[in-house]
């Protein structure tokens, strides 16, 4: 009798294989649903402020992206995942206080933002557009674009295609046990196998991955969402035009990500 590979039979995580990421959807759903709960949900506005003047009544100069939690003081954080409290559950539409501290509203990014132009100083997004196909990360961008300022910022972090194809040829694999350690931080599930060719293929497939980017895949996509004469720059992990935005980057995801800016032309 043939025994089943110990991923496949961790009793921690029943039912749980690596190796069948499509089967694994509902239960990473599960895990990102943990993520959403709070203790308390506050009703601010029952619309979102459209206006950059309504916005700044609220302190708010900028949205940040797949984030329940922002640790932004003038920001909006924002998901297409439900924020709920033993008592409450956010919906589309309204601005929302979470735990006391936090703004949230949700919002789906394949929809038109409801923002009026040039309404927000900056936008920040982490590891959210490898998450839609390419035609909805093309069509967010370009709303993102309209929604910014003249001299407005978007800062970009998403896994980078080139960092893993590395390491996939890094006979060390010094890279792919980190991602497998800060994975187990996180109790995602069993250890991951630890064959290169999965470690490069779970980045593609798990965790409702939809297109995977380098600079250059990045770069197009702008392009193709009008960022023609902005300025688009690559940065550090924490290094950036604006430090306070630059520092929403997570050091957990370090290792693993690319982190691009772009910067809209001053008005004339």
């Amino acid at each position: 009798m043939t025994t089943a590979p110990a991923h496949r039979t961790d009793p921690r995580f029943p039912g749980w294989d690596w190796e069948d990421p499509a089967a694994l959807g509902a239960l990473t759903d599960g895990f990102t649903e943990n993520l959403a709960r709070c203790a308390s949900i506050e009703t601010v506005r029952d619309r979102l402020p459209r206006t950059r003047r309504e916005l700044a009544g609220l302190g708010v100069t900028g949205i940040e992206f797949a984030a329940f939690a922002t640790r932004h003081p003038e920001a909006i954080g924002t998901d297409l995942v439900a924020v709920r409290s033993p008592d409450a559950t956010t919906e589309s539409g309204p601005l929302y206080r979470i735990d006391g501290s936090h703004l949230f509203t949700r919002l789906d990014i394949s929809e038109p933002l409801p923002l009026d132009d040039h309404s927000v100083d900056w936008v920040y997004a982490e590891h959210l557009i490898e998450h839609v196909p390419l035609p909805v990360a093309v069509h967010w961008l370009g709303e993102v674009r309209r929604i910014l300022r003249p001299g407005g910022l978007l800062r970009l972090t998403t896994p980078d295609l080139e960092r893993y194809v590395r390491g996939y040829l890094d006979r060390d694999e010094e890279f792919f046990r980190r991602h497998r350690r800060r994975l187990r931080t996180l109790r995602v599930g069993p250890p991951m196998p630890e064959r290169r060719a999965f470690m490069l293929n779970q980045i593609f497939y798990h965790f409702g991955h939809r297109w995977i980017f380098d600079e250059d895949e990045l770069r197009h996509v702008l392009d193709r969402a009008g960022y023609q004469g902005w300025t688009v720059e690559r940065r550090a992990h924490q290094e950036g035009h604006r430090p306070d935005v630059a520092a929403l980057d997570t050091a957990f995801r370090k290792d693993e990500s690319i982190y691009l800016e772009a910067r809209a032309p001053e008005a004339s």
